[in-house]
């Protein structure tokens, strides 16, 4: 991990602009390129930064060392609540592998992670310190453990597979307002092929874009969707991170914040950034998020 991949093309650029909003643009310094390739699909840089050991998906930070375990649990851990049971879970993106490997640790049986972007998944796999290790991705690219890495499209795969699952995680990159290849994986049309593989019980999680008032178009799109799809929706904005997740149950759950804080202290993953404050404050999505739904 401490050396360039030869096999990309090097950077030359110090910094990264990682677009906010409109007019609005936040500037990595890059201390040490790592990686600087196009894959199919993106482009990907791995970089040191002020944060350390950076992941950047066509220009927007996806991952930092520093950052990265609060974005994960704020992503997996309402779900493992949620869910009536933690057997059998899919994962759909997030290329890093850390929900993967937090899902085994609350007790799952079968792991399915599905990323259209293998390049994607092997270059984090070598050089994040953090997720999986090039050991374990290749043991799950050979079906070997609990976790199993296929590189199919999310969507065909939702659509063709009749496996069932306790709990399906979605963590792509935010929504575009152009038009980009994963956007579909944000539409109602896919919450609801995902609502068909769940468990009784079972939950989907997405990663459904930016708190902020200047950056919440896809946030309270996906609000709307969820809304629309499924009879309990869930929301969690992390209290340390500028992202938010949506939750999704086919049943009604009557009080869905107070059935998290009730199984937090016997959830077989136990959290280290998340508390029942944490679970508590979080869940009441911002004022023009409920708004939408007027």
């Amino acid at each position: 991990m401490n050396g360039i991949d030869t096999d990309v093309q090097l950077s030359s650029s110090t910094t990264i602009r990682e677009p906010l909003g409109d007019g609005l643009t936040r500037i990595w310094d890059l201390d040490d390129v790592v990686v600087d390739t196009r894959t199919e699909f993106q482009h990907l840089v791995i970089a040191d930064t002020a944060q350390g050991r950076s992941l950047f998906c066509d220009n927007d930070r996806q991952s930092t060392e520093f950052s990265q375990l609060t974005y994960h649990e704020a992503l997996m851990v309402p779900a493992l609540l949620l869910a009536d049971r933690v057997d059998r879970v899919l994962v759909i993106g997030s290329s890093e592998g850390v929900v993967c490997q937090m899902a085994v640790a609350a007790g799952a049986t079968a792991v399915d992670h599905i990323d259209i972007d293998s390049q994607a998944v092997k270059l984090c796999a070598e050089h994040l310190p953090y997720g999986y290790t090039t050991t374990e991705l290749a043991e799950a690219e050979a079906g070997d453990g609990t976790v199993r890495v296929k590189y199919v499209d999310g969507w065909e795969y939702i659509r063709t597979t009749s496996e069932k699952y306790d709990i399906v995680l979605v963590d792509l990159p935010d929504e575009r307002e152009e038009e980009a290849q994963h956007n579909r994986l944000y539409g109602e049309e896919f919450l609801r092929m995902c609502k068909a593989l769940l468990t009784p019980g079972g939950v989907v999680v997405t990663q459904a874009g930016c708190q902020t008032m200047w950056r919440n178009k896809t946030l309270i799109r996906s609000f709307q969707r969820f809304n629309d799809v499924f009879d309990t929706t869930v929301y969690y904005g992390s209290d340390e991170h500028e992202w938010a997740y949506l939750f999704g149950r086919a049943d009604v759950v009557e009080d869905p914040t107070a059935l998290m804080t009730e199984r937090l202290a016997t959830s077989g993953y136990q959290p280290e950034t998340i508390d029942d404050l944490a679970l508590l404050s979080g869940s009441i999505p911002p004022y023009t998020v409920r708004r939408s739904l007027a």
